[in-house]
């Protein structure tokens, strides 16, 4: 019906992609539903030979509150292009499923993004049960808004991640596109009454999307994580540090690669694997495991490139409960030792429960829309 239209968002004028054939459109940011009736909310798509639809003037009354007006789509990127994250941590609290080290995680990540690596805290987006923003609590619907808003309009220089810290799991894949069998999985807070989130769906929501000269990272501390987004390569590295990148492109040859970008995400462990909520790491408090050793890789100067943080990360979890490496020393730092990046992480970590120590048994895992060669590129956010 429309091709290649945008549509304005009545409420807060966030322009949006119109599938064809649809009559209204609901606003990924604000929930606003936008109906296509009135032919002034349509607009084609900006090119080199037409203006861009003039912004609204000062006299027109501004748009109410958004559940995510912290972090709209904002001016044109610079040549630097903008950063954005999702940030997700559950913990299912006052369930059977409790965890005690997701939302630390979640708050580290925060930081870690706004100091080290000059992520707008404008642009950062959080999903936790602290929130008080009935948008911004860790439900499926709100993590698929949130995953919509972390993409949308996403242009060349960009910057995107996405941060999870919850359950994950698996189950049996009927469509024939899994090396192993297994859909992965990511499990929401209200997954018991509302279905948990399949690969398959976060690799057509944030995957298939990116186009050319976007990147983004996924941080995933779940179980069963290694191939939550469903990306084509897989780096299948061993504990010497050599690697071979191993094809997961389904057999049906459906595609689950980028749309031109790149997508590069690190999880917490293998597809058969757990991921342990854990205190036997920060010495302080409880923190997911992957995401502790990810922040100290960094913090270490162990980051240089893909290659040395992955190593690093499985070298903390690999010593951890045999006496090897201290690691309690990364959360040392970030509470104000000789980087001095993060000064304020002491009242957040002197929360949460301790779980049992003891050796881990999980190995971060790395995964691609395309090899490369892991020791010579960059690790950049």
């Amino acid at each position: 019906m429309y091709s290649n239209m945008l549509v304005t968002c009545s409420n807060c004028r966030t322009p949006l992609q119109l599938p064809p054939g649809a009559e209204s459109i609901r606003c990924a940011l604000c929930q606003a539903v936008t109906l296509i009736g009135d032919p002034r909310a349509l607009h084609s798509a900006p090119s080199s030979h037409e203006p861009p639809p003039p912004a609204p003037y000062g006299h027109h009354a501004p748009p109410p509150p958004s559940p995510y007006n912290h972090a709209p789509p904002g001016p044109p990127p610079n040549v630097h292009g903008r950063k954005k994250a999702v940030i997700c941590g559950i913990s299912y609290k006052y369930s059977r499923h409790e965890l005690k080290g997701c939302i630390n995680d979640a708050k580290c990540m925060k930081y870690l993004l706004i100091n080290k690596f000059k992520f707008p805290e404008d642009s950062i987006v959080m999903l936790t049960e602290e929130e008080t923003h009935p948008a911004k609590i860790p439900n499926k619907y709100n993590i698929r808004m949130a995953l919509h808003w972390l993409v949308q309009g996403c242009q060349p220089g960009d910057s995107l991640l996405f941060h999870y810290s919850g359950h994950g799991s698996r189950q049996r894949d009927y469509h024939g596109d899994e090396v192993d069998g297994y859909d992965e999985t990511l499990c929401p807070l209200d997954f018991e009454t509302q279905g948990m989130i399949v690969d398959d769906e976060i690799n057509a929501a944030i995957v298939r999307p990116i186009p050319h000269g976007v990147k983004l990272h996924a941080i995933i501390d779940s179980c069963h994580s290694g191939t939550v987004l469903d990306l084509p390569f897989l780096c299948r590295m061993d504990r010497g540090g050599k690697y071979v990148w191993e094809d997961h492109r389904p057999r049906s040859g459906e595609w689950k690669g980028t749309s031109g970008g790149e997508v590069i995400s690190i999880s917490g462990c293998d597809d058969n694997q757990t991921s342990a909520d854990t205190s036997a790491l920060s010495k302080i408090t409880s923190t997911g495991a992957m995401t502790f050793c990810f922040i100290q890789a960094i913090e270490q100067g162990h980051a240089a490139t893909y290659g040395s943080i992955l190593n690093a990360m499985r070298n903390t979890i690999r010593n951890t409960g045999s006496g090897g490496g201290g690691p309690g020393s990364a959360v040392a730092s970030l509470l104000g030792g000789s980087s001095g990046a993060v000064t304020s992480l002491v009242g957040m970590l002197l929360t949460g429960g301790s779980v049992g120590g003891g050796g881990l048994r999980q190995e971060p895992q790395l995964t691609a829309c395309e090899p490369f060669d892991v020791y010579t590129k960059p690790f950049a956010l």
